[in-house]
């Protein structure tokens, strides 16, 4: 308390100090309960005051201890900084090629993207041996089981109307993830249902570093286009007014698309009736105007200075990949639970005890991953 304090608030007046002190006494032969001591001590307006005015000239001043180093020393200070710049140099170098790398396992899992757009959209109907998927539910069933459970399946198919592919199947994911469901509005849902499929296009070699989503649709009555995109710009290079400053790569702009409304479909604008009293003659008259609409479709006509990358990110990285248990919902599930991997992350017992122990815990997660795919 004495150091926090200045001198003046130090030497206060005994009775402004009575409570407290008369806690210490109580309290010191009897195994003091520091914390029942330090809630009456904060509890006092003039400690507060004074432990507050003392923080407020801490924080951000320097210990002095470098400036108190000889001059030498400095010196090789500054040959270490100049050493960093040079590794922050070598950092940017080394997340250029790992966008390179990304670019190259992209053009690996597309043409499986592109087998599972043309099943979702009844462009391509998978064999029996494709389709064969043991559940887990499945496992204890016995053959007899199995057989009834499949004739009751048939028969519920034969009696239901053929559907094309699978419905719906990017507005159900959409409704699924919580980052996407709050930005959907019921007005959205009749367009997302002719969403077919979503790609991601990372830049050419040699161009600066961005990826584009580009949002597939089939031919609907809301708008012409077919295909609508958001484009995302990166940067991976240390500022060379602020080198300390780079932390890997940043996404520094987003440019959407001009969508092509058919006439009265254009969800992202509503019309509004306002009357109007005139003034002097006192008549009333009703004003049509146009304003905006909350809307999905406002994603593609972000605004100058938008930051909406989080969103971007968590499209590229996680609904993209792994479209298909985000339908079912299995990729909700894991995503609440504890991840137990070896190596970078803590196992899952590990991570309860240290929760368990620690209110602030945070969990440990590899620093490249939590970097590159979240930040």
């Amino acid at each position: 308390y004495l150091f926090l304090c200045s001198k003046e608030q130090a030497e206060m007046d005994p009775a402004d100090m009575e409570d407290v002190e008369e806690v210490e006494e109580e309290e010191t032969g009897e195994d003091v309960n520091i914390s029942r001591l330090t809630v009456q001590m904060m509890q006092n307006p003039q400690i507060l005051a004074a432990l507050q005015e003392r923080l407020d000239g801490l924080n951000g001043s320097p210990s002095g201890y470098i400036e108190s180093l000889p001059k030498v020393v400095k010196r090789r200070i500054n040959a270490l900084k100049n050493l960093q710049v040079k590794c922050a140099h070598i950092e940017a170098t080394f997340y250029e090629e790992v966008h390179e790398l990304e670019r190259k396992y992209a053009a690996l899992y597309q043409p499986l993207f592109d087998k599972r757009s043309e099943i979702v959209k009844a462009a391509y109907e998978p064999t029996d041996e494709e389709c064969e998927w043991k559940a887990d539910d499945e496992e204890e069933l016995t053959e007899e089981m199995k057989e009834k459970a499949k004739l009751e399946e048939e028969k519920k198919d034969e009696e239901k109307e053929d559907p094309k592919g699978i419905p719906e199947f990017w507005l159900t994911v959409f409704k699924n993830v919580d980052l996407l469901s709050d930005m959907l509005q019921e007005h959205d849902e009749p367009i997302l249902k002719h969403l077919q499929d979503i790609k991601v296009k990372f830049s050419d070699p040699g161009q600066p570093m961005s990826f584009t989503l580009e949002f597939h649709f089939e031919p609907n009555d809301f708008f012409s286009n077919t295909v609508l995109t958001k484009t995302y710009k990166m940067r991976s290079e240390p500022d060379e007014s602020d080198p300390f400053s780079f932390d890997g790569p940043e996404i520094m702009s987003c440019t959407g698309c001009t969508i092509e409304w058919t006439k009265g479909k254009n969800v992202t604008l509503k019309t509004i009736k306002k009357k109007q009293k005139h003034k002097g003659r006192g008549t009333v008259r009703t004003v049509t105007k146009t304003v905006p609409n909350d809307s999905f479709f406002n994603f593609f006509t972000p605004p100058e200075g938008t930051s909406d990358f989080e969103i971007g990110h968590f499209i590229r990285e996680r609904i993209v990949p792994r479209a298909v248990l985000y339908f079912t919902g299995e990729a909700i599930e894991d995503d609440d639970d504890d991840v137990s991997l070896t190596g970078c992350f803590l196992t899952e017992g590990e991570e309860e005890a240290d929760e368990e122990n620690d209110p602030d815990y945070v969990p440990k997660v590899c620093y490249f991953f939590y970097y590159y795919f979240f930040k």
